[in-house]
Order: C-alpha cells, then structure tokens, then sequence
C-alpha cells in the first residue's frame, strides 16, 4: 500500500456508530491507532514487498510493539499478552485493522492458531508450539482448500491421512490458497482419515510442521496482482500420532469453530479499513477544488459520502452483536453470516466510493485505494463465498 496515511482517532472523524469503545480500552485503543499510523502505515509498501527485507523490517516492528507493550493484546496473559476479552479487543482489532500489516506487527494474528492450539492440541504437542506461536517465532497457516474443489464443500476434500502401525500418519494430497504457507512454519491440514467424499465425516485435522520430508511449497498465487496466497503439496509426509488436532474424523468440528473465529476478525479488521477509506474520501471531497467550488459540494459527491457512512455504520454493531454472541458462548451462526457478507459488501462499495471521489488518482500508487479495493473484493471469497453465507443463513431462519 502506499505511504499515504488516513488513519484517525474519534475526535477527527464522524461517529462511526455504537458500541463505543469502553473507557478502559480507549487508552489502549488509541495507542494502537498512533502506532498503526506512525509505524506500520509509513512501511507498507516494504512490507508488501517480501524478501529478507521484509521479515527483518517486521522484527524490528515487532519489537518496537513489544516495547511499547502492545504485543499480543488478545492473547492470555501467561503467554505475554494482555488478555483482552473478545469483545475488549474487538475495538482494537478494528484499529489494529487499519493496515493490513497491523495484526502481524502487533502479534495479533497469533490469537487464531493459539486458540486452535489451546483448545485441540494434545498437551506435548501444545506446549512444544504454543509458546512459540503466541511471541511470533512461529507461524501457523491453514491448509483446507483444494485445487480444482469447491472450497465451500469440506465433503469433496481429497487430501488423505493413513494411519501407519506405530500410529503416526501419512499424507498425501494438494492444497491451495493457503494464506501465509510461504513462511509458515506449521500448517494445519484437513485431510480424510476414512469414508469416501462427499461425506463430511471422516475429516480429520493435522498439525504438519512445513519442514517434514513431503511437505513442498508448489507455488505463489498472486491475487488481483498482489501475493500473500499459496498452494503446497503433501507428498508423503509423516507426523506423529500426536499431532493431530482434535478427534479422529471430527476435523470439520475444530475447523468450523477456527473459520467462525477467523471471520469475525476478518470483519473487524475489514471496518478499519472501510475507515481508512471513508477518511480519504471525506478528505478528498473537502480538499478537491472544481470550477464552482470544491468536489464536496456536488450532490453526487455528496451521495456517495453519504451512502460509504450509512454502510459502515450499519455494517458495524452487527460485527461487534457477533463478537458479544461468540464470546458469550452462544450461537451465532447467524449472526457470523451476516456479518461476514455485510461487511465484505460494504468494504467494497466504501473503496469503490472513495476511487470514484479521487478519479484517476484513486486507481495509482499514490493512495492505498487500490490495496484496499482489493481487499474488499477478495472478501466477498475469503472464508466462504457470499452466496454460501446467504444460503446458510436463510435455511437456518427458514428451518
């Protein structure tokens, strides 16, 4: 993305709608929004790059979060974290979201495969990785989509798992847009273990450290031109009986409850940077002369300031009801899929809106529209396509 930067506090921006962040995460809340601005939003661009480069700017970021002591802030605090409650952290995962770099630096993106880990893992397995994963030094991907298979239907999932005499397992299989592969250092993998697709059950979820004999990085696939994706192959690759991830055969059961979890943080992160685009479209609008005045004073201009807001602030009680619902152990499947199509859509069109405002400038490198376009378009497919979601929930209200 570019240097420009559009990040802002309440003070500056309109309201973006209830619930307000509570009193004693509004310090917090706004730390993190200073250091998304001041530290990681100037080094996008190098970050997006990759290369040595790269990981080594994101260390030295890394620890300039943990000295300031924003460091894992939803993760428990026996694992270095704050141990914000979901809905605590739900405020700054928004500001975290800012950037798509923002979790990384921050170490939030551990809270997923720590979760998972905490949760499934076997208690060797657990504390050999769990540590590791929480402070950074290890990274985890999720490897469940194939190539050449619907990734919304786990029932057609090819990738098989056998069982060997001394109770290890064997892989075998392909897997692709498989987020962070290329320098995960382990990859949970959904493979069949028994029956035959389209069955749903015999699904099972491994832990397979990526430097196993077998396991092979085939290839990046860039996305809209801009990388992050993977496909990987498992030829063969052995792991032991322990690294299995919950029961045998009920796999989709501890992916399913990683991939809700997932969502909503994807749709936090997702308002931050509907955020940031409302902000480069209210300030372009402001600031754009034309003949007879300024942009922001044609209707038309002014619609499309009007409609981005009434989105977002729409679209973002029904993520932070979600992140109640989840934390209060209830369920909220509906609630997920809501919110998970509402604010894809609604990233998008803010984007869309703020390119349209700032013309041809808006389709360049000089404003990070075109990374957070995207963005918004990608997540209409991330964790599920739209279509899934809708039809999903309407035969839950239905049923």
């Amino acid at each position: 993305m570019s240097q420009q930067v559009a990040v802002t506090t309440d003070a500056e921006h309109p309201s973006w709608g209830a619930p307000a962040c509570p009193p004693h995460v509004l310090g917090l809340r706004d730390r993190v929004i200073e250091f998304v601005r001041e530290r990681v939003v100037p080094h996008e661009a190098e970050l997006d790059s990759g290369g040595v480069a790269a990981r080594t700017l994101l260390e030295r970021l890394r620890h300039g979060a943990r000295a300031e002591g924003l460091w894992g802030l939803p993760l428990p605090a026996e694992l270095g974290g704050a141990d914000l409650s979901l809905t605590e952290y739900a405020h700054v995962a928004e500001a975290e979201g800012v950037s798509d770099h923002g979790p990384g630096v921050l170490g939030s993106t551990a809270l997923l495969d720590v979760t998972t880990l905490a949760r499934h893992a076997e208690p060797a397995v657990r504390d050999l990785y769990l540590p590791q994963v929480a402070d950074g030094r290890m990274t985890m991907c999720n490897a469940m989509t194939e190539p050449g298979t619907p990734g919304s239907d786990p029932g057609l999932t090819a990738t098989r798992a056998s069982r060997r005499p001394d109770g290890s397992w064997t892989i075998h299989g392909r897997k692709w847009f498989v987020t962070g592969a290329g320098d995960a250092a382990l990859a949970a993998v959904l493979a069949r273990t028994s029956g035959e697709p389209p069955s749903t059950t015999g699904l099972s979820l491994l832990l397979v450290p990526t430097s196993a004999p077998g396991f092979r990085v085939v290839r990046e696939l860039p996305v809209l031109g801009a990388g992050g994706q993977w496909e990987i192959a498992l030829d063969g690759v052995t792991v032991p009986a322990d690294h299995l991830l919950g029961e045998p055969g009920r796999g989709l059961r501890v992916i399913s409850e990683r991939v809700r979890l997932g969502r909503l943080l994807r749709c936090l992160r997702w308002l931050g940077q509907a955020e940031r685009a409302f902000v480069l479209l209210r300030d372009r609008a402001r600031a754009r002369p034309t003949a007879s005045g300024r942009l922001g004073d044609l209707q038309l201009v002014q619609a499309l300031v009007f409609d981005a807001l009434l989105a977002i602030r729409t679209t973002r009680p029904l993520v932070f009801e979600t992140a109640a619902l989840v934390e209060a152990g209830l369920d909220a499947r509906v609630e997920t899929g809501l919110a998970k199509v509402a604010t894809a859509r609604m990233l998008q069109q803010v984007t869309d809106a703020a390119i349209q405002v700032h013309g041809a400038a808006g389709l360049g490198p000089d404003t990070p529209l075109p990374a957070l376009f995207r963005t918004g378009r990608m997540a209409r497919l991330l964790d599920g396509p739209d279509e899934l979601h809708v039809t999903a929930v309407a035969r839950r209200v239905l049923g």
